[in-house]
């Protein structure tokens, strides 16, 4: 009898600590995609704050260097980064420095929060295909396979909002006295739709992606790369803890945008040049005057190179570098730096680098 009791006192726990089980599997079940979605939502967040404050910090050198790029190169009105800032200020005032930077801003926002995401997944699903073919579970990404997960976000973040950027293009090079003036981001994607078609919203699109192929994907390789470099020897005792400080991880940033920015900025020049192609009023700010005065045309990425060295000579592929290092040497280290602190304020556990 008494064993009976014992048999039965055994099932009835078994039996609840089989439902207590059960009923801790249906909370994490319905937790999980919760907590992944979330997980998303901060990343995506953390990326789009990084992505517009840094862009904001240097909006009249973005500017600038944009002007400097389509400029006519027969009638310059100014030739450096200094000279170019103070022509802004006297012909259109404090505003004028950062015309363009609210369209750059509803474009760089959801950019940065794609590349930034794209990039932690990308990451993931190299690092698993890796270690699966090596089959090392401990193996890390190497910097050529950060390379390769940062061109991938950089191509699916650059697709995603390049129309934006196309117009934004247009929005920073007219002036007040510009022929013609597109009132907003909104007004200027629908006047682009109805007078060119939906084709020209891409236009610069193959030189942008062959761009910032190793932009962004030394951009990342660089920055991580560093990082690990710099904790793993410990290195001039920059790291602490294995961590390092901001002041360090933004001269990392720093010289990841230094690397990224000069190795790609010839196919920038020539996206901008293109997006003004179809512009009937491009030709009074990119072209010059008299036989020059003719609208822009280029048939492609080549011929667009070939006619701007041509007519301009090499140094033209490398028109407002000046003011772009200037600009995206900070504007790459805010990025990094204040992405990871918001990930830290917001709680997310994933790092760039996993």
């Amino acid at each position: 009898m008494a064993s009976e009791d014992v048999k039965t006192s055994e099932s009835a726990v078994s039996t609840i600590v089989n439902l207590a089980e059960e009923a801790k599997l249906a909370r994490e079940g319905v937790k999980a995609p919760s907590y992944a979605i979330l997980s998303i939502c901060k990343s995506l967040v953390a990326g789009g704050v990084a992505g517009g404050l840094s862009r904001t910090a240097v909006a009249p050198l973005e500017r600038l260097k944009i002007l400097l790029q389509v400029q006519n190169p027969h009638s310059i009105k100014y030739n450096g980064t200094v000279q170019g800032l103070k022509y802004i200020w006297r012909t259109e005032g404090f505003r004028g420095l950062f015309k363009g930077n609210g369209t750059n801003c509803a474009r760089i926002v959801p950019n940065s929060a794609v590349k930034f995401f794209s990039y932690e997944q990308a990451s993931k699903g190299i690092l698993y295909l890796y270690q699966q073919q090596t089959g090392n579970e401990d193996a890390q990404l190497t910097p050529l396979l950060r390379l390769g997960a940062g061109a991938c976000a950089g191509i699916i973040a650059m697709s995603a909002t390049y129309p934006m950027d196309m117009v934004r293009g247009r929005l920073t090079v007219q002036t007040d006295s510009s022929p013609y003036q597109y009132r907003g981001m909104f007004h200027a994607l629908s006047t682009v739709l109805q007078q060119e078609g939906p084709r020209a919203l891409y236009k610069g699109w193959l030189p942008s992606v062959i761009g910032v192929i190793p932009y962004v994907g030394l951009n990342f390789a660089v920055y991580e790369s560093l990082k690990d470099w710099l904790i793993k020897n410990k290195q001039f005792g920059f790291a602490e803890d294995s961590e390092l400080s901001v002041t360090t991880r933004l001269a990392c940033g720093a010289a990841a945008g230094t690397v990224g920015q000069t190795v790609a900025y010839p196919l920038d020049v020539i996206r901008r040049r293109m997006q003004m192609v179809g512009w009937k009023d491009a030709a009074s700010v990119v072209t010059g005057d008299g036989r020059n005065k003719a609208p822009l045309e280029y048939t492609g990425m080549i011929d667009a190179f070939r006619k701007t060295v041509r007519h301009e000579g090499f140094g033209a592929l490398y028109k407002g570098l000046v003011p772009n290092s200037v600009k995206v040497v900070p504007s790459i280290a805010i990025a990094f730096v204040t992405y990871e602190v918001v990930k830290d304020i917001l709680g997310v556990e994933i790092r760039i680098s996993d």
